[in-house]
């Protein structure tokens, strides 16, 4: 189980919804912690919780299990490194896209790879 979790937290790939066009990216870091400023990153399927902060810290959870982590901007993508539980979740570089301020969708690889969309709570 732990496996299915890790591997879904790594790199989602869910089905995405043909409203999915209304998807805007984000390039700038300013606007993107304005988005995420004082909410939460949610998946609640998968009881993923995440806060991620200003000052380039992650923490949260995800199926009962604590994540840490740290983030930075870099040339127009979230680039983070994570750890869940022990198990090193390794640098990424995603791609951001925001809908309507209330689905955030992070792509890996810079957008070449898999996608999570979370929930802005």
């Amino acid at each position: 189980m732990r496996k299915i979790v890790f591997a879904l937290i790594t790199a989602t790939s869910l089905s995405i919804p043909a409203a999915a066009q209304a998807f805007e990216v984000v390039t700038d870091r300013d606007r993107f912690v304005a988005l995420l400023d004082g909410r939460e990153l949610r998946l609640g399927l998968l009881g993923i919780s995440l806060d991620v902060r200003p000052d380039g810290t992650i923490l949260g959870r995800a199926s009962g299990w604590d994540v840490s982590g740290s983030w930075t901007w870099r040339d127009g993508y979230f680039c983070r490194e994570m750890d869940w539980s022990g198990t090193p979740i390794p640098y990424n570089c995603q791609l951001v896209e925001v809908r309507g301020g209330e689905k955030i969708r992070f792509t890996v690889d810079r957008g070449a790879g898999d996608r999570a969309t979370f929930n802005l709570r």
